[in-house]
């Protein structure tokens, strides 16, 4: 009985230690900044249609992602970059015009912020204007306190898992492992929404 009891136990903490590598492994992070910015709520956009000053204006992404442009009505811009919802209006535009040409330009980028909690000198929210990865969403809250457990730091982030709804995934952060270079999965860039926790 002691040896099955022995065997079972094995084979608990095997499988354990297996999720806890395939956890790592499956880290969706990027370790280089996005080549292409995707739009978000709040972002201010310049939308003109070509030859037809009429038509183009100024808008606000909407808080449910979408947008409000005259014969169109609405459209999604959240997720998209600012080339794709051009193409995507003069779409829908092709029922009412000719051949429309259409340009999105980002005015003010308001969609792509951050948090910091724990210890850090500055706990809060931050709007940013680029790509930021973990250790400058740190620096920006004005770097640890003394009291901060460098190597036991997580962002929390919430993904889709490919319906309609959305999970929260823990990413650990080593500080002294990033220092020197042996950390995994690394430096990554943060993405909108995400949470650094420092305890």
């Amino acid at each position: 009985m002691r040896v099955l009891t022995s065997w079972f136990l094995i084979a608990v903490l095997a499988a354990g230690a297996t999720g806890c590598v395939g956890d790592q492994v499956n880290y969706k992070v990027d370790m280089v900044a996005p080549s292409e910015f995707l739009l978000g709520p709040e972002d201010v956009l310049n939308v003109t249609i070509w030859k037809n000053q009429d038509l183009s204006r100024e808008v606000v992404v909407r808080p449910d992602g979408m947008i409000s442009m005259p014969l169109v009505g609405d459209i999604q811009a959240t997720g998209l970059t600012a080339n794709l919802l051009a193409k995507r209006i003069a779409e829908r535009l092709t029922e009412y015009l000719a051949s429309p040409i259409v340009f999105v330009q980002v005015k003010d980028v308001n969609s792509y912020f951050i948090y910091v909690m724990g210890e850090v000198a500055k706990p809060g929210k931050y709007s940013l204007k680029s790509y930021a990865n973990v250790m400058q969403g740190i620096s920006l809250a004005g770097g640890f306190t003394p009291y901060a457990k460098k190597n036991k730091i997580k962002v929390l982030r919430v993904m889709a898992d490919g319906s309609s709804g959305k999970h929260q995934m823990e990413i650990p952060v080593q500080y002294d492992e990033i220092l020197k270079g042996n950390a995994v999965p690394g430096n990554f860039f943060l993405r909108i929404g995400d949470v650094i926790v420092v305890p």
